[in-house]
């Protein structure tokens, strides 16, 4: 993305619809004047009472067990420096942000006007009886250090700055695989740390605690190697300095078999990095450029094992893998604090599910076969869902047989299922698909591109890599349109009307009348339906023009669908196209099935839909879940509207026996599985989280997913059409710029996939 374009839409997304990116939502109801009596005078007297009379009530009684505060002076903030606290609360939203869709902790962040340690120190032991943990960040070293220490040992809640101990953790767990892969010891590897400030210095302490050896590490700042005999060195400082008559960087890592970079881009050149020993290991962690860039890394060694902190290269070293879990697990057993066995704890989790079999949903994210743990996988991926599940219960664990626990967990297996129910967060597919989509964008035909939120939408698509644009519409008005929004970038544009395409409009006609001729069409009324747009667009899928298209946004669905259809073949033993909407819910994705095309369908026809909605499902990496509902519940009444589920679910049961289906059910039992096992625990879907649902008609399907989406209930992509042979898809009339960059994801996903 341009800097000038990257500026416009940074202070758009933080301004609009409001200022901002959280918000404090209610948790209780607040209807009835008895409700607004409960919550402030006269009933919350009663709770106030109980927690004066034992203060560990403040957990029973309010969010303290589940609020984070992220705390900033805003002296040493990203690449920023010394901003002030003021200009650091975008940041400090932001991690707000991250807690909450990671790991649902909730979180005011905190901007303190106090650059002086004992100031800062008074401001947050202040207010912090408000809170369960304390996220210290963006805090300049050496004052980090004193900051974080004191207030670990004067609270009783637990604190952690985590520009020091969340690149730490991350690191160790990647550095204890690595040297796995490598076939070396901890113990005896010479270890090059370039940089000492708060993260590096954390870092290398780190290490120490995993059994490196303190004579086996040289450490850099600006200045170079860190010497015993430098002066005026700060007591972090001087824990790492060495007696090795060692000056430069250059010096340092010869024969060296770690390299740490958390320093500056571009430091470790290739001939650097030619001294190293056999089978490197090289952290460059520098944001946004590394020490060494991956790919000149890898070409200068084969033989090196590389880890960056950039998500567009194997092995990041992200701290969104650690903080969100080690908050999570210390808040759910009231730890007073976070200590080294925690830290410890967490390490090892992480190193040891980077060895596990990767679910196939992570596999789909990163666009491959299957991730192994190997050179290119040593630590997690942040989209693994496991984190939630794995990270905390680590970590509780840790803080109960260290001591620090002062609620310790007894049933674990019901905390698991507490914690994985925590990640129903629709945003964490959106993120999901769009990424999957820029692993190899394809080529999208925007069919309505003379329409200002389309053309935003496909402005959006270009800049984040999710597709490479093609504009189809009145040339004049896109241009006009592309001047309003400043869209400079180069990009296709086509105007099927003007005369320039006359050549190609016939080459198409004459293509869709060979199709066609037998079905009432004559060479000129095809070399007419040529200069509308969505004729022309599916001619243009059809001839390997162009990769995926979608359309639908100013015209009824209808009007859309009847050119496609005639166009586009459907795929290998479908005979009716159908649509689902993936609906993300705060319980987890949900497709719904059929949604826009077939209005009455057939206990035949229903099976199919749920044949090809399962196969969708998959597309996206969930194992399919399926309820056909009705009004009726398994049989229990011989309406044929029910009787037609029955019938579907049958031959369900006979063709695809290896899919998870049953019905007829109603809705609520099918979505609420302690009701399902309770009513009918014969059900295969007993106790299963159903996340597809196929409706017996058009007008149950279609009246649902509206209401969803309109009552904010859930977030709506769709509709997706399945059955065709090409990846061409229809927007809702007048559907949301949000929504038509989501479905151009599901389109150039599609493309992947049939390309394939």
């Amino acid at each position: 993305m341009k800097k000038e374009n990257q500026r416009r839409a940074a202070l758009v997304y933080h301004a609009k619809p409001r200022p901002g990116k959280t918000e404090v939502v209610p948790t209780k109801n607040y209807d009835t004047q008895r409700d607004l009596a409960l919550a402030y005078s006269p009933g919350v007297a009663i709770p106030c009472k109980e927690i004066e009379e034992n203060k560990s009530n403040l957990y029973k009684y309010t969010n303290k067990g589940n609020l984070v505060a992220v705390i900033s002076n805003g002296t040493a903030v990203l690449g920023l420096g010394d901003i002030g606290p003021e200009a650091s609360k975008p940041v400090m939203e932001g991690k707000a942000l991250l807690f909450k869709i990671f790991a649902d902790i909730d979180v005011f962040d905190i901007e303190v006007n106090a650059k002086e340690p004992d100031k800062f120190i008074e401001a947050v032991k202040a207010i912090a009886p408000t809170f369960g943990g304390i996220n210290l960040e963006d805090i300049k070293s050496p004052e980090a250090f004193e900051i974080e220490r004191r207030l670990k040992e004067e609270l009783d809640i637990p604190v952690m700055h985590d520009d020091q101990h969340g690149t730490a953790i991350i690191s160790a767990a990647a550095l204890l695989n690595a040297l796995e892969l490598a076939d070396k010891k901890i113990e005896d590897v010479k270890i090059v740390v370039s940089g000492a400030g708060a993260a590096a210095i954390s870092c290398t302490k780190l290490y120490l605690s995993f059994g490196a050896d303190v004579k086996n590490i040289v450490m850099l700042d600006s200045k170079g190697v860190i010497r015993k005999d430098r002066e005026y060195l700060s007591p972090e400082k001087k824990e790492f300095a060495t007696d090795q008559d060692k000056h430069t960087l250059g010096e340092a890592v010869v024969d060296a078999d770690v390299f740490i970079g958390l320093s500056m881009a571009d430091i470790l050149s290739p001939e650097i990095l030619l001294t190293m020993a056999k089978n490197p290991i090289v952290f460059a962690m520098a944001n946004p450029n590394p020490e060494i860039e991956y790919t000149l890394a890898c070409k200068t060694r084969e033989d090196v094992i590389m880890a960056t902190g950039r998500s567009d290269h194997p092995n990041q070293v992200n701290n969104v893998l650690g903080f969100p879990f080690i908050f999570r697990g210390a808040l759910d057993v009231r730890s007073t604090t976070i200590n080294e066995p925690m830290k410890m704890a967490a390490v090892k989790a992480l190193a040891d599910l980077a060895k596990e079999s990767v679910p196939e949903q992570v596999n789909v994210v990163y666009d491959k076969t299957r991730l192994t743990f190997g050179r290119e996988y040593i630590i997690p991926k942040p989209f693994d869902p496991r984190l939630i599940s794995t990270i905390p219960i680590a970590v509780a664990k840790a803080a109960i047989e260290s001591g620090v626990a002062t609620e310790p967990i007894e049933d674990w297996g019901r905390y698991r299922e507490e914690l994985s129910s925590r990640l129903g967060n629709s945003q964490k597919m959106v993120r999901i698909l769009h990424d999957r989509a820029k692993a190899s964008p394809k080529r999208l035909v925007f069919a309505e591109a003379d329409q200002m939120d389309v053309l935003k939408a496909a402005q959006i698509v270009q800049e984040e890599g999710i597709a490479i644009p093609i504009l189809l519409g009145n040339r004049t008005t896109i241009e006009d349109l592309r001047t309003a929004i400043n869209f400079n970038e180069e990009v296709v544009i086509i105007d099927p009307k003007k005369e320039e395409y006359k050549d190609q409009r016939n080459i198409y006609a004459e293509l869709f009348w060979k199709d066609q001729r037998r079905k009432g069409y004559t060479l000129y009324d095809t070399q007419r339906l040529m200069r509308e747009r969505n004729y022309y667009a599916s001619m243009m899928i059809k001839n390997g023009d162009a990769d995926a298209m979608i359309s639908g946004y100013s015209r009824n669905y209808r009007s859309v669908v009847k050119p496609i259809l005639e166009t586009i073949s459907k795929t290998k033993g479908v005979n009716r196209v159908a649509a689902t909407n993936l609906m993300l819910t705060k319980t987890g994705p949900l497709f719904l099935s059929d949604t826009t095309i077939n209005v009455d369908p057939s206990a035949k026809e229903l099976a199919k839909i749920t044949q090809m909605t399962a196969n969708m499902a998959k597309l996206f990496g969930l194992e399919p879940v399926t309820a056909l509902l009705s009004f009726s519940n398994f049989g229990s009444s011989r309406f044929p509207q029910a009787k037609k589920v029955s019938d579907a679910v049958a031959m369900l049961h006979r063709s695809n026996p290896e899919l998870m289906v049953d019905g007829p059910v109603q809705s609520d039992f099918a979505l609420n599985k302690k009701m399902l096992q309770k009513g009918f625990p014969f059900s295969s879907l007993s106790n299963m989280n159903v996340n597809i649902l196929i409706f017996p008609n058009l007008d149950a399907a279609n009246i649902t997913y509206k209401l969803m989406k309109e009552l904010k209930e859930a977030l709506s992509i769709g509709p997706i059409l399945m059955g065709l042979s090409e990846p061409i898809h229809v927007l809702q009339l007048g559907a949301s710029v949000e929504e038509i960059v989501n479905m151009s994801a599901i389109a150039v996903i599609d493309a992947q996939s049939k390309n394939k």
